[in-house]
């Protein structure tokens, strides 16, 4: 019995590394818990697919389109997807993401103080938020490694059955009833990563610059310029990697309270109420090692941790950055396909902490 069991595993294999080798789809379900401080308890389901867009092109890597959705203990739902495709020789990229969220969550007002100093409580805090964003980019390679095109940004927050802290506070009473934003802007890149979205080795950069407007259709009218500096050493072999991220995100006009930047995500500083600490600007910075055990025989293992810190802050300038936020986590990794892991995270922040189920790596 125990060798028809490892006959039957070896032939699973092997089909799943021919459906591989030939750009094939491939689809992963995976079911998970967390908890986090917005949304508590949480059981989602995770679907990895993953698929070449052309089988035939060597050149290109595989796509993939993780899709997220789950409810919570609070009576959140919530359902998700980003793609990130490869076409034509890498010589086009295209980038998405799509997101809804019906949750009640707290909402704590725009500053740090504020941010911090507020009691969280059905009184203070408590509304229910509606949030959708459809957020495509469409990047053309112009020279090795760097990219250039435009990118769409629609979103909106809906809050609904304010508590009288939230009802009172000045950005929401102004904003509410304004929860529709459309921006249109510029990216460009520099991307000589091995696995853009797991990679081992290569730097990323990326800047945006987008403007939101009535004039498109939405309801306010503002700006953001967004950088984002990421490197990636490998330490002596596959599968050890050293992962730094530095950050900034500044807007400027109109922002309405949803579109402020925010740091305490599943995807930077994990572990702190995603929304609690929001303002025009924001900066973080982050160091993680990642880790792939090996075999016996000298194969990398499917299984791996990670380890990071990190440190971040908010202000209406980045002269405010007065005030910072520590952060530092660990976290366990699966890989579920070739390069593509689940994570469970567990992050730490200041009078704080946070569990996390996704895919691939925050960053």
């Amino acid at each position: 019995k125990k060798e028809h069991r490892k006959e039957k595993t070896a032939l699973r294999k092997e089909k799943r590394q021919e459906k591989i080798d030939q750009g094939k789809m491939l689809i992963t379900p995976l079911v998970g818990p967390s908890y986090t401080p917005e949304l508590q308890f949480t059981l989602a389901g995770v679907v990895m697919i993953s698929f070449k867009t052309n089988r035939k092109d060597t050149l290109i890597q595989r796509s993939s389109a993780p899709v997220n959705i789950g409810g919570s203990s609070t009576g959140a739902f919530f359902v998700g997807t980003k793609l990130t495709s490869f076409w034509k020789q890498d010589k086009f990229r295209i980038y998405a993401d799509l997101f809804f969220k019906k949750m009640p969550d707290n909402y704590f007002g725009v500053g740090f103080e504020k941010a911090f100093n507020t009691p969280k409580s059905d009184s203070t805090t408590k509304y229910n938020r509606t949030w959708f964003w459809f957020y495509p980019m469409f990047l053309f390679q112009f020279k090795k490694n760097q990219f250039v095109g435009p990118g769409v940004d629609i979103n909106y927050t809906k809050g609904s059955d304010a508590s009288d802290g939230v009802a009172a506070d000045p950005y929401y009473e102004k904003y509410n009833d304004r929860p529709l934003n459309v921006g249109l802007g510029a990216v460009y890149q520099f991307d000589s990563r091995d696995v853009p979205i797991n990679a081992w080795k290569g730097w990323f950069l990326q800047v945006k610059a987008f403007v939101y407007s009535t004039y498109l259709g939405g309801d306010n009218n503002y700006g953001l310029f967004e950088i984002d500096y990421r490197n990636y050493f490998k330490i002596k072999r596959d599968g050890r990697t050293v992962a730094i991220q530095a950050k900034a995100r500044l807007t400027r006009g109109d922002v309405p309270y949803g579109e402020m930047s925010q740091i305490g995500t599943p995807f930077d500083l994990r572990g702190y109420h995603w929304g609690q600490y929001r303002n025009q600007d924001m900066l973080y910075f982050i160091g993680e090692y990642r880790h792939q055990f090996i075999k016996k025989n000298g194969s990398l293992s499917k299984s791996g941790f990670v380890t990071w810190v990190g440190i971040g802050s908010i202000g209406e300038v980045v002269a405010d950055f007065t005030q910072w936020l520590p952060n530092i986590g660990i976290g366990y990794r699966f890989e579920v396909q070739p390069r593509m892991n689940v994570r469970l995270d567990i992050g730490f922040g200041r009078h704080t902490q946070g569990i996390y189920f996704n895919i691939n790596e925050a960053f």
